[in-house]
């Protein structure tokens, strides 16, 4: 007697539908959340909206002193929308999806935990591009007048998201929940004042200033003004620096996640 045929066939599905099945999953809790859209989307915009308006810190113009305050300001805040959710809210999310045991019984499913981790940075690309498309018309409303070159900033953002991941999973991955929530909102408050974001490092005294261009945030927020306010090339000094802290912080989040 032949064996029967049976349909559909038990098993696991392809690894590629299980990632791309975990990315949509994590991206709509994470645009169901009010305190992560309060991060990534609501707060970016105001403050792009606000400091383009209205004079509370004075920012550097182009050369000749023309330009517009926006475009200063509209680069910076694109790299703190990158960090806002490759960073701050990708560390809370997995800080607490670890406590309550979500990963501890994701990582005993048929996905890999390699592709668990591929949905989550999945899941944070697809937020930036929504974040920038949202930021650029806001921008280009203000009057923003970008230069450069589209692939120059891509190869930033990734960079940055990268880097910011990386960070973000190493301390989601090591410290409690409640610790990872208010460091991670703290350390977006420090990069967000002393990150180039809104206040030019010019502003800061040159022992601070050279410790502060070392930082993500500054690479990247300066990387994206050299490009998108200035028109220049790809930027390899804050280059080497994203890449920099994305080789730190990825290698110690594979070393150091702990996964319940």
């Amino acid at each position: 007697m032949s064996a029967g045929t049976f349909a559909p066939r038990p098993g696991a599905a392809p690894v590629s539908r299980m990632i791309l099945a975990q990315t949509a999953l994590e991206t709509r809790m994470l645009l169901r959340n009010g305190e992560q859209l309060l991060l990534t989307v609501i707060i970016p915009a105001l403050l792009l909206t606000l400091f383009s308006t209205v004079d509370i810190v004075t920012v550097p113009l182009q050369e000749g002193g023309s330009g517009k305050s926006v475009d200063f300001l509209a680069p910076g805040i694109l790299a703190l929308a990158v960090m806002s959710t490759a960073f701050t809210g990708q560390a809370i999310a997995t800080g607490f999806d670890r406590r309550y045991g979500v990963l501890k019984r994701l990582g005993a499913s048929p996905l890999p935990r390699w592709a668990l981790m591929a949905a989550k940075t999945l899941s944070v690309l697809v937020t930036e591009v929504l974040q920038i498309a949202l930021l650029t018309v806001i921008a280009l409303a203000l009057g923003w007048s970008p230069q450069g070159d589209p692939l120059s900033v891509a190869a930033l953002i990734l960079l940055g998201t990268a880097a910011f991941s990386g960070l973000g999973l190493l301390m989601a991955g090591t410290l409690k929940a409640e610790a990872t929530l208010a460091a991670a909102n703290l350390v977006f408050l420090l990069l967000l004042v002393g990150g180039g974001v809104i206040v030019p490092l010019d502003k800061f005294p040159d022992a601070v200033r050279s410790v502060l261009g070392l930082l993500p945030i500054s690479a990247l927020s300066d990387g994206l003004r050299e490009v998108l306010q200035h028109g220049g090339a790809l930027p390899w000094g804050d280059a080497a620096v994203l890449a920099g802290w994305a080789v730190l912080g990825l290698g110690a989040a594979a070393r150091l996640f702990r996964w319940e």
